[in-house]
């Protein structure tokens, strides 16, 4: 049964910087040998990810690309695909659009930032995942 992990935002540390959360995921996928899409809601957002999976952590290396960038998009690890790229679908996916993921995959990380615009939409994909058959766990961080 696919999972669907929902993680809301909470802590100072990711409040600031939502997608410093996105990049600790990114690297405990890595450091699991799980090959993961995250699925950037715009060409901005890969962008910031990208620079941002470089630069968060001194001490990790998390192995990336935004998709379509290069020839080598099944060798890389983490992968950052923007709507605009329809990338194949990996085992995790990191999903940051409005949308829920309907490509295959055994998990789906939903990552939701503390502003309250965001908790409507939430509610509805956690409907939307729930219908799909998906196993639904929910984590404050």
């Amino acid at each position: 049964m696919p999972r669907a992990d929902f993680y809301l935002i909470a802590k100072p540390r990711f409040l600031e910087q939502p997608l410093r959360l996105v990049c600790e995921l990114a690297r405990k996928a890595n450091d699991a040998n799980l090959w993961t899409l995250i699925l950037a809601r715009d060409e901005a957002q890969a962008e910031a990810l990208d620079e941002l999976l470089w630069a968060f952590d001194d001490d990790a290396y998390v192995p990336h690309q935004i998709a379509g960038t290069d020839e080598e998009d099944e060798l890389t690890p983490v992968l950052i695909a923007t709507p605009a790229f329809d990338a194949p679908s990996r085992p995790l996916v990191i999903n940051l659009r409005d949308d829920i993921h309907l490509g295959v995959c055994d998990r789906v990380l939903e990552v939701v930032p503390a502003d309250p615009a965001a908790r409507g939409p939430l509610r509805e994909r956690w409907k939307q995942y729930k219908a799909l058959g998906f196993d639904l766990k929910k984590h404050d961080m």
